[in-house]
């Protein structure tokens, strides 16, 4: 339980319901562990006196005796179920909290925190590991109150019913199996955890490939994957199951081994109450009690192994919690209140860390230096992983220098707010995605303070409107999730309406063309023209077309730049660029 006290202070705004359901709990287990075996030995004898007592009960005296029976049992069971209400209300809105420190956690770790991560993996964590603690929560918080209390009630009544009862003191020593039932308690808790926290990982593997074959269903009707696909999910499924099927082992392992203990110790006191020839009406209470104490032993190991599957899941969600934050605000960020746009690159690192194994790094930038004045376009150009897009993606703070600074106007990127600096970037990625929104809402979330202009004039510039204007819906069409209604190449028109939208002083274009046909490309090419004027722009070129709009060339190769300077400049003088630029126009003619 100690693992779970941290987040008993997340009960704080409940703490009315989590007393009711506390006090619920008392009741319930003071009328089921004392009121229940007292009841029997106090109110059996009266009203079934044997025949040695000449005692007989008028109607009326039998009818309130025997009120008590149903009213112990209003009592248990309402308190029962108030119990179970307030604790899963209180358990409830707490898994809620921590799935939401989750998902909010998610959104302020930096884009490298997903290189390393699946997708489906963490879509896993967020839905299936949540739903395993739920289901825990709810299961232990029945009982989590009422069986401690149905335990110290039933020893109470057993202790003062074998005191009370010349030659029942052995029966307390039946009491000693319960330290027994400690240890395949223990036991099963470490193994249950263990077979937990790898049953939970295979879902993780089994949602990955899910979310992945999903996400690639034209690939795989392309190059005739289904069957693959089929083999790969069966071999996960079936990894699934077993990893499952361990978990189902253990936790249904527990409850028999108690009771066969709790049998042993029940039995010895029947039998030793049976060699003192004690008799019967003396001997039921007392075994009631002792029974009703060996219960809450056995409900109490359900909640041991329902806690341990628990903590596998709270386990993975913690790995997400304790995920150092590296992209954070500084503690008080200096207001960016006029940017000029001018870009500094000192001395600039950067490397990726390897899925499987953290300290195995790939350098993605080495030693850049690197200046850009105020509304510059510079084209980033070279091969793939030459580091164009991590180069881009410090603007935006996707990603920290590990050694060096970024400078916008003199002043380190890290010395603004986070909201301030992505504000200040307008983004316009090869692959954009749009969200399962109308057409204007999409639009409109590029909205910064920097925007000037209708989302009709955007739409225009970005010769958007043409295909808009034909949805029967217009602005107000949904777009369908990923915009899987729309063609690559109006997606590409919508993000660069987006960028029109935002207005932001700087600009990263990862070629924002390159879905385009060749008789829009020249459209969207002068509309571009129009959108980076005033702007610092960094041009991620795949297609040279692009070049046309820079008035600079840096070409990087292994996270260094080899070459900076005009087009005929940089063509004369690298290789590489040489080679790439040739290339690219034989392909054209």
């Amino acid at each position: 339980m100690k693992r779970l006290f941290p987040y008993f202070l997340l009960l704080k705004p409940y703490w009315f319901a989590f007393l009711i359901a506390l006090v619920c709990g008392v009741i319930y287990g003071v009328s089921s562990g004392f009121g229940l075996p007292y009841m029997i030995d106090q109110v059996f004898p009266i009203i079934f006196p044997g025949e040695k007592l000449d005692v007989r009960l008028s109607t009326w005296e039998l009818f309130m005796y025997i009120s008590w029976f149903p009213l112990v049992f209003i009592i248990r069971g309402t308190s029962s179920y108030f119990n179970s209400y307030f604790i899963n209300y209180c358990g409830i809105r707490v898994l809620e909290k921590i799935r939401f420190q989750v998902f909010g956690k998610l959104q302020r770790l930096p884009i490298s925190f997903f290189h390393r991560n699946q997708e489906g993996d963490l879509l896993s964590r967020m839905i299936s590991d949540t739903g395993q603690l739920q289901a825990a929560i709810l299961q232990v918080s029945n009982d989590l109150i009422k069986q401690p209390i149905t335990f110290i009630g039933a020893i109470t009544a057993l202790i003062v019913m074998a005191v009370q009862r010349e030659g029942m003191a052995f029966v307390l020593l039946c009491l000693l199996v319960i330290p027994i039932c400690v240890f395949p308690i223990r036991r099963i808790g470490e193994l249950l955890l263990n077979k937990a926290l790898n049953m939970q990982e295979k879902a993780g593997n089994l949602t990955s490939i899910l979310s992945e074959n999903l996400s690639a269903y034209k690939e795989v009707r392309a190059f005739n994957l289904e069957s693959r696909e089929k083999e790969r999910f069966l071999n996960v499924s079936e990894n699934f199951i077993d990893a499952r099927m361990k978990v189902i082992k253990y936790s249904h392992m527990l409850t028999p081994l108690i009771e066969i203990i709790t049998a042993v110790g029940i039995s010895a006191a029947i039998f030793q109450a049976s060699r003192k020839s004690i008799q019967l009406d003396a001997v039921v209470p007392v075994i009631v009690a002792l029974y009703m104490s060996y219960e809450p032993v056995k409900k109490l190991g359900g909640i041991h192994t329902s806690i341990k599957q628990a903590l596998a899941s709270l386990e993975r969600l913690e790995e997400i919690l304790e995920t150092d934050e590296s992209i954070s605000n500084p503690t008080e960020p200096t207001e960016i209140k006029m940017i000029r746009g001018e870009l500094e690159f000192n001395n600039v690192s950067y490397s990726y860390s390897n899925r499987e194994e953290e300290l195995n790094e790939i350098p993605a930038l080495i030693d850049i230096n690197l200046k850009i004045s105020s509304g510059e376009v510079v084209a980033l150009v070279g091969p793939s992983g030459g580091g164009k897009s991590t180069l881009a993606g410090l603007l935006p703070r996707f990603y920290d220098p590990e050694k060096g600074s970024v400078l916008l106007d003199g002043m380190n990127l890290r010395d603004f707010s986070l909201h301030d600096v992505r504000d200040a970037v307008a983004l316009v990625p090869q692959k954009p995605f749009l969200f399962d929104l109308d057409v204007e809402k999409n639009i409109e979330l590029g909205k910064s303070k920097y925007t000037d202009a209708t989302i009709n004039e955007v739409c225009q510039l970005a010769y958007a409107d043409e295909f808009i204007n034909e949805f029967e819906q217009g602005y107000q069409e949904r777009l369908g999730e990923k915009g899987s209604r729309l063609s690559g190449g109006q997606l590409q028109r919508l993000a660069l309406a987006r960028a029109f939208f935002k207005n932001s002083p700087l600009l990263v274009l990862d070629e924002a063309t390159s879905a385009l046909d060749a008789e829009n490309e020249d459209k969207i090419h002068e509309a571009m023209a129009q959108l980076i004027k005033g702007k610092t722009t960094l041009l991620i070129a795949h297609r040279f077309s692009s070049l046309k709009l820079a008035s600079r060339i840096l070409v990087m190769d292994k996270g260094r730049i080899i070459a900076d300077g005009p087009h005929d400049e940089v063509y004369k003088n690298c290789d590489l660029y040489r080679t790439l630029y040739d290339q690219q126009n034989e392909g054209l003619s």
